[in-house]
């Protein structure tokens, strides 16, 4: 029996409210609460993500350790290249480091690296290079 279950994922950054209008569109998630120091989406079951300021906030550099991403998002999708298309046409460019095939990389404002991965990819181990 688990002791709790997961409720959010929170990622650190400069300006809360900016990451969660840039993942609102991507989730289709509502942004339900936002000030200058949190800001949160609703998701409509399971985990949903926060974002917290971070005074003198250091953002991630991917591939690379000085600034280590820490943490990173998976979204599973149908068909990768239409949801890439669909993230390009928000204004978001592709990272230049792609380092598989079942997997696309982006990453957010705040410098965080995400993916787009085919659906289905963590039945078993982590999405493939």
């Amino acid at each position: 029996m688990a002791i709790g279950d997961l409720a959010a994922f929170i990622l650190d950054c400069d300006d809360p409210g900016a990451l969660a209008r840039f993942y609102a569109p991507i989730t289709g998630w509502e942004i339900v609460y936002e000030d200058d120091d949190w800001a949160h989406l609703l998701a409509p079951s399971g985990p949903t993500i926060a974002f917290q300021r971070v005074p003198d906030f250091s953002p991630p550099v991917w591939p690379g350790s000085e600034h280590p991403q820490q943490a990173h998002l998976d979204f599973e999708v149908d068909d990768i290249a239409a949801a890439a298309a669909q993230i390009e046409a928000l204004g978001i460019a592709r990272h230049p480091v792609q380092p598989g095939n079942s997997f696309v990389v982006f990453t957010d404002p705040a410098g965080h690296p995400f993916c787009l991965v085919e659906r289905n990819s963590y039945r078993g181990g982590p999405p493939t290079a």
